[in-house]
């Protein structure tokens, strides 16, 4: 096979805009279609444009050299409507107001749409944990935390791991928070080792949900998993556990990428021959087996497969991209993957793809499994936890299809009309009962 051409793009800047700002735009702009398609009260829309409370903090931290540095901390909440606030938190130098605002929103629409009982938010800190030892990042964690109490609990707002942070974080906040209160707060965040009040099957859901909707849209074509072909772009904890829910269906994985480039094999990939050379620490470019080719990014993206799972970062799926696609559908792993460009010329062209506050929705499903166990007397095994998550993506994913074929409009639209149909009843349900209250 003749791998298709390389093509450069900056995936973090598309027509001059950084991707946070891209992003952002996209969002509302989503945001606005579903409420013109649902003719909404215009003054609820133009509230759901907004966040409820943007938070920023200067966090100091004594390096490991004795010099003190600062770093920026941001927690944007944008809507509590159905529940308390829910949303990850990320460290990265990229993080900006524009990024967290829209990770925020999506974060409301996510919830909405599975009906699980949260709002949305989102946090971040503008660092590069590579460059940061480990004393260090505790230290920052902790610091984080103290000033962003009281603004998050478990009632108020519940963070869980995102980008470069995991289950020895949330213990960190979780150990900090409960200092500074005095009690143990084990709600507080989700995403906990289970030491420290964590859900079994938390870090691979996101991932088990991406496989489910992916395997249910398979068999919108027809198509069973051992004849279907799939490349995935990341191989973080999300794209680690999609490749391996779906090699264990029986798809041929035939395209992986990393941050250090991708491999192609056009038989499929031997997932736990790569699981296992990168659990040493090792990165893709490392990788060798028969038969595989080295590719970039842009060429993975290009392959012909019957799904292609974005699972990196934002705007990685452009106009140019869609120009040369060869996929049949697309699944978003990703938050944002694809451009509104790239969105509207998909949806011309018939190509099926399974938005992001859908597909990779599996985590927050989690998520409000564990809180639910913090919180109450509910328990989860991890038996319990794969049969409640798939349950939930299922229904949800034919929810959104029947809605797409009731109204003749894509999944992404349809996932959007649903979710803010939803949040604005709630807001008008309770503006209702502040006025009887008055």
């Amino acid at each position: 096979m003749t791998l298709p051409a390389s093509k450069a793009s900056d995936p973090r800047s598309i027509a001059g805009l950084p991707g946070g700002s891209t992003l952002l735009a996209t969002t509302q702009q989503q945001i606005s279609r579903a409420a013109a398609n649902l003719n909404l009260d215009p003054a609820i829309v133009a509230e759901l444009q907004h966040a409820d409370r943007e938070i920023m903090v200067m966090a100091p931290v004594k390096m490991d050299s004795g010099e003190w540095k600062y770093f920026l901390g941001y927690r944007v909440q944008h809507n509590n409507a159905l529940g308390p606030y829910k949303g990850g938190l990320r460290y990265s130098p990229n993080v900006d107001f524009a990024e967290v605002r829209a990770l925020a929103a999506l974060m409301t629409w996510k919830c909405a749409l599975l009906g699980i009982p949260f709002g949305g938010a989102k946090g971040g800190i503008q660092v590069d944990p590579r460059q940061l030892s480990d004393d260090e990042l505790y230290r920052l964690t902790k610091e984080y935390t103290r000033r962003l109490l009281p603004n998050i609990g478990e009632h108020v707002d519940i963070p869980a791991p995102d980008m470069n942070t995991s289950d020895r974080e949330m213990a960190w906040i979780v150990e900090e928070a409960g200092r500074q209160l005095n009690r143990p707060v084990p709600g507080i965040v989700t995403g906990k080792p289970l030491s420290h009040g964590g859900n079994p099957g938390r870090k691979e859901a996101t991932g088990n949900g991406i496989g489910t909707v992916t395997v249910e849209l398979l068999k919108r074509f027809g198509k069973a998993p051992a004849e279907s072909v799939v490349a995935i772009q990341g191989f973080g904890n999300v794209g680690r556990h999609t490749a391996l829910y779906l090699a264990k269906q029986g798809c041929i994985i035939t395209g992986l990428s990393d941050i250090s480039g991708g491999i192609y094999k056009a038989d499929g990939l031997d997932i736990a021959a790569i699981d296992a050379h990168v659990a040493t620490g090792k990165l893709l470019d490392t990788y060798q087996e028969p038969g595989v080719e080295h590719i970039d990014n842009a060429q993975l993206l290009r392959l012909s497969v019957d799904v292609l799972i974005p699972a990196a970062l934002e705007n990685q799926i452009t106009t140019d991209v869609v120009t040369d696609l060869k996929a049949r559908s697309i699944v978003e792993a990703a938050n944002g993957p694809t451009t509104l460009a790239a969105q509207d010329e998909l949806a011309r062209r018939g190509i099926p793809v399974v938005p992001d506050i859908l597909a990779n929705a599996g985590g927050v499903c989690v998520s409000y499994f564990e809180w639910l166990a913090n919180t109450s007397d509910v328990t989860w095994t991890l038996e319990s936890t794969r049969t409640e998550l798939a349950k939930t993506m299922y229904n949800t994913f034919q929810t959104v299809r029947e809605r797409s074929q009731a109204t003749g409009r894509d999944l992404r639209s349809a996932a959007y009309e649903i979710a803010l149909q939803r949040v604005a009843k709630a807001m008008e349900e309770r503006k209702e009962g502040r006025k009887a209250a008055e």
